[in-house]
Parts: structure tokens; sequence; C-alpha cells
């Protein structure tokens, strides 16, 4: 048996895979927590790979897959991860649903991505909870399991110590929203980095934005986003964005919301509440300058925004953060 980081103090996150598990899930878990990221200055997550059902594991696309850890290693695992679900109608394996209702019970989290999500279902884990699932399977899980409050039209629902996410890769959403929870913005924001991902996709965005990228001017656009980025400090309006873009206000605004479901002020507006994030918690500097430094008018429009967001005020937000980290997780915050 592989032994695991040697540092007690991280949480151990256990992955598991059954038969018939999409590839694609199962590697975004396993890409996100499994790397040891010592560079990152903080007792990162232990991660375990355990098969659900026993023996190698058929994967999709007919592979086969060997883990080195069985379902024994949920019961002490802090973060418990589900990848999906080969079918929906099918009830699975007593034994792994009886891991998670053990590992709820005890206080650990679970979570899970894409179809995963009826795997706690089929656990009770969901009743009475929001949640969510792959825009396609949504109405089945309403349908299948009427005690769930199931939402369509959010990235991830985090109910506390249940998270699901929506289709696929918004799993990866989800899991660096955990590893902001955990670890703070600029430990999710080099993860990010490394994983070539955006930082922070708001859990409220809808899942079905009717396009991507806007055809015809993807490049114009993904460099005016840059530009926002960098210049979080200046002041903006939909017509200076426009200007800076050499667009129409209303071809802008269009274009805007069918890339990102958000309007280019409210876009600009999560992305300094961001940053605010992180600056509150990297550093001692006063409000004022960080509401500067984010770019908001005053501290008065920091504090609504970041509120409206965040749910705490930002004093709020960097004193609890603080107090909810060892000594060691700060080391590079």
């Amino acid at each position: 048996m592989p032994t695991l980081p040697a540092d007690p103090t991280a949480p151990t996150v256990a992955i598991v895979a059954c038969h018939g598990q999409g590839l694609f899930e199962f590697g975004c878990a396993a890409g996100l927590f499994a790397p040891i990221r010592p560079e990152l200055g903080v007792a990162w997550y232990r991660t375990q790979l355990c098969a659900g059902e026993p023996g190698a594991l058929r994967m999709l696309g007919s592979a086969q897959v060997q883990l080195p850890y069985d379902l024994s290693a949920v019961d002490d695992a802090d973060i418990i991860v589900i990848p999906g679900w080969r079918e929906p109608s099918e009830r699975p394996p007593q034994a792994l649903l009886d891991a998670l209702t053990r590992a709820h019970a005890r206080g650990a989290r679970i979570t899970s991505i894409c179809s995963g999500a009826f795997v706690l279902a089929w656990a009770g884990l969901l009743d009475g909870r929001q949640a969510t699932t792959h825009w396609r399977l949504t109405e089945t899980l309403a349908r299948e399991f009427p005690r769930i409050h199931v939402r369509d039209d959010v990235l991830y629902v985090d109910a506390g110590s249940i998270i699901t996410s929506a289709g696929s890769a918004t799993g990866m959403d989800m899991m660096l929203h955990m590893v902001r929870k955990d670890y703070g913005a600029r430990v999710a924001n080099l993860v990010a980095e490394r994983l070539v991902l955006a930082p922070w996709r708001d859990a409220e965005r809808s899942q079905r934005v009717s396009r991507a990228i806007p055809l015809g001017e993807p490049t114009r656009l993904a460099k005016l986003m840059e530009w926002m980025r960098r210049n979080l400090r200046e002041p903006h309006s939909l017509g200076s964005l426009a200007e800076q873009a050499a667009l129409s206000q209303r071809t802008l605004q269009r274009q805007f919301l069918e890339a990102t479901g958000l309007s280019p002020i409210d876009w600009l507006i999560r992305e300094r509440v961001a940053y605010a994030r992180e600056l509150l918690e990297t550093t001692d500097r006063p409000l004022q300058w960080v509401a500067e430094q984010a770019g908001f008018g005053s501290q008065e429009s920091f504090r609504r925004h970041f509120r409206g967001m965040v749910d705490a005020s930002p004093i709020e937000y960097r004193n609890q953060h603080r107090s909810g980290l060892s000594a060691d997780r700060l080391v590079g915050c």
C-alpha cells in the first residue's frame, strides 16, 4: 500500500471511482488534489485513489485501472470526492453507500462531480438540501429524488459538508472553491495558474451559457478581460470598456453576457472582490487601501459588494480566514 505525504496536519482526500467511471472527471480530481505542492508553503492535501468496487475497474472507453486503495480509506478521509456515476437509475453498491453515510455522520466533507450527485442521492445525503448536477440530468435527479431541492442554474452548490457540482469541467471550479476555503485565495490562485484555469468562476453563474466565446471576436474579448484584470484600480464604465474593446456598448454587453453569463460591470465587480479577498488574506493593510487597490470607489461600495458576494464584511472575512488557519498554512500567504 503506498504511503501518504508525511505531514499529519494535511486534510486527507479520498477520490472514489467505480466501474464505468469517466476518466476525465476522475483525472480532474486526481490532477488537482494528488500532486505534492511544496512550492505553496502549506500542508497540502494527502490524496488516496480508491476503488469503490472490488478488483480492477473497467473504466469508460474499456480502460482497466487498478487503484491502490479500497473503500476502507473512506473511513479515515476528511474529504471524499465522487467524480461521476455510470447510470443514474442504478443503485450504487451498498458498501459504498454505507461508507458515505458513515463519513457524513462523523463530519467529513463529501463532494460530487456531474452524475456523482446520484451516488449521494442514493445514500440519502442530499435529502432536504440544495444540490446540482449536469443540466441534462437535473430533471431526472428531481424526479427520482423529490426530497432534493435541485438547482439547474448554478455551477456548484456548497451546502456545508456536502458540495455538488454540475457538468464535468465545473468540478474544477468546485474543487478550487474548496482550496480557497481551506488555504485562501492566494493558494487557490496559484493552483489555478499551474492548471491554467480561471482562478474563480462564481458558483451562481448559469450552467447553460450559450457560447463560451462569442463567434468572430474571441481575441478581442479575451484581451479586454485581461486588460481589465491588469487595471482593476482604474475607474471603468460600460462606455470606457466598449471604447477599449473597439465595440459598441450594445455589442460588448451582448457578447460579454454570451461569454460569461454576466454584464461587463458585474464581471468586473467579481474580479475586484476576488482580488480584495486575496489582499485581505495576505496583508494587514487598512481596508481603505484594500478598497483602493481593488478598484472600489469608496469603502461603502467595497463593503456592499464584498458582503453581497462573500456573505461577510471585509473585516469579518479577514478575521475568519486568519483565525481558521494554522501557522504553517499561513506560510506563503
